[in-house]
């Protein structure tokens, strides 16, 4: 409801503006109804309104003293529509003039009144469109920079303008912040409202520090979680250690989602500039995690180092595993995970030394996939692989789970030595041509032309300079720039129509690649 103030120093007339017309269901409130500009200035000192109706002559303060008080001080924004009779015009004009929106002729019709709240209630509800529009493009800017230093890909500028818009403190984490029930078969539209919700909640408990919170970082096509920059002040802020901090936000994250959440911290890094180093770290992490005992916060540093007294590696089973997944011979690969387990069994490998056999094997095979392919993300095919080879009622980092994440990724290996045709690439972007407004997912465009996903969006990525998802992205956002200056449709039926079903997730990619809002492209360009 906008709220309304009204000054009339004739009180009758100032009942009667009251009764009127019906205020409530034109979109306003009557906040208050004073007799003169005094009364009127001292309410505006202690309330917000948004318009104020008053009349020109009232003693003690004028409504055109009481308005040109108002702007001068700048005691409120609200803005005026002045009361006049016949003999006043001359002092109506110079108030029309000096900046009110609006005058009425007494006694005022009941039409006119109307006409003059429904005008301004359109332009306030523009104002406030273009403020969000205005919200919504600064916080995706900042998200585009900070997402610059988390790729490595920056400049002073980027870095500068990350420090002026975001308070900063030496000790830098990023953290991968993701629900753990995440069924990948969704459909897009389902998984990005629940990223969408997970990211609205934490941007709410952060408060002041919600710029942390940066929707959409990852490149991985199959990851719908978000980012947080945590900076040690945070901590010392809320009175705890780092832990306790964010414990506290994983269980508040937990009790307003209904939802079980993890966090992925990469290494901590001294200052801002090197939030790349965490990034990289938490996408290793994240890639390991596959393997490791369940947690509801996952730190690099525990997770990663471990201490070198008492380990036992079983490099010879080790050895023979690899060997095996190389050669991509399943039969071999699961009697060298049986070997491999019963070797830790007998030389009394637990805990701590498990990890640092399986990580051995892990780094081993992201090296062997690295010297036939340096410029693909090892480490993102690999959490891809020992994801999808995980099911329920399989123990994390059994042998029975690491034997079909060896088979499958033996398979991938396999297709990596035979240079998968360009054809499937030329089929997968005649895909995107014909379909991009359908739910179009690397994972089913695998399945159809029989070549491992993460694989595919690897050379997909090699190819076009960029990952599968940001390739369609930039599709359906190019096609909604045509539309917008090709047709009439309302913003958000193009965007349906390009495959957006979050309107606010549309507005956000749509501003990361054109600049500005949909609204403003079509302003400036139709």
């Amino acid at each position: 409801m906008l709220k309304v103030l009204l000054a009339d120093d004739e009180y009758f007339i100032l009942q009667g503006l009251k009764v009127l017309i019906d205020w409530e269901a034109e979109g306003y409130e009557i906040a208050a109804a004073v007799a003169n500009g005094k009364e009127a200035l001292d309410y505006l000192k202690e309330n917000k309104v948004d318009l104020i109706v008053t009349d020109i002559s009232m003693p003690v303060m004028t409504g055109l003293e009481l308005m040109e008080t108002v702007q001068r001080e700048k005691i409120s924004d609200a803005a005026f529509v002045i009361l006049s009779g016949y003999g006043d015009f001359a002092f109506a004009q110079k108030a029309i003039r000096g900046g009110c929106m609006d005058y009425l002729l007494k006694p005022v019709e009941k039409e006119e009144l109307l006409s003059v709240l429904r005008k301004y209630n359109s332009l306030f509800k523009h104002a406030e469109q273009e403020q969000e529009h205005q919200r919504q493009f600064e916080e995706a800017y900042l998200a585009r920079n900070v997402i610059s230093l988390l790729f490595a890909k920056h400049d002073d500028y980027n870095l500068e303008y990350v420090k002026q818009h975001m308070q900063i403190s030496p000790g830098v984490r990023y953290i991968e912040i993701e629900f753990c029930d995440v069924d990948v078969d969704m459909e897009e539209g389902e998984l990005r409202a629940n990223q969408r919700k997970l990211y609205q909640t934490c941007a709410k408990l952060l408060k002041e520090d919600s710029a942390h919170c940066i929707f959409d970082v990852s490149q991985d096509n199959a990851s719908y979680g978000i980012g947080l920059l945590y900076c040690d002040y945070m901590a010392r802020k809320a009175g705890g250690s780092e832990e306790e901090y964010l414990a506290s936000l994983q269980r508040s994250l937990q009790t307003l989602t209904q939802r079980p959440i993890r966090m992925l911290a990469g290494k901590k890094v001294a200052d801002i500039s090197a939030v790349s180093q965490s990034y990289r770290t938490a996408c290793m992490l994240k890639s390991l995690e596959a393997f490791h005992t369940r947690k509801a916060i996952y730190f690099y540093e525990s997770e990663m180092q471990i201490k070198q007294s008492g380990i036992v590696l079983c490099k010879e089973s080790l050895d023979a595993l690899i060997g095996a997944i190389e050669q991509n011979e399943p039969a071999q690969i699961r009697r060298g995970v049986d070997a491999l387990f019963q070797d830790m069994k007998q030389t009394g490998v637990t805990g701590e030394s498990v990890n640092l056999n399986i990580n051995y094997l892990l780094f081993r095979l992201i090296h062997l996939a690295s010297e036939m392919d340096p410029e693909t993300d090892q480490e993102e095919i690999l959490h891809f692989i020992s994801n999808t080879s995980f099911e329920e009622g399989i123990m994390r980092g059994s042998s029975r789970h690491l034997s079909r994440f060896a088979c499958d990724y033996a398979d991938y290996l396999s297709q990596l030595r035979k240079h998968v045709s360009s054809g499937v690439l030329q089929e997968i972007e005649k895909e995107i041509r014909q379909n991009y407004a359908q739910n179009l997912t690397l994972r089913d465009l695998g399945k159809k032309y029989f070549i491992n996903s993460s694989y595919l969006g690897q050379i997909f990525r090699k190819k076009y300079g960029q990952s599968f998802k940001d390739y369609l992205s930039n599709y359906r956002i190019n096609e909604a720039a045509k539309q917008l200056l090709a047709t009439d449709k309302r913003i958000n039926q193009i965007a349906e129509d390009v495959g957006y079903r979050d309107g606010d997730y549309f507005i956000r990619k749509f501003i990361e690649q054109k600049g500005c809002t949909p609204s403003r492209y079509r302003k400036n360009r139709g």
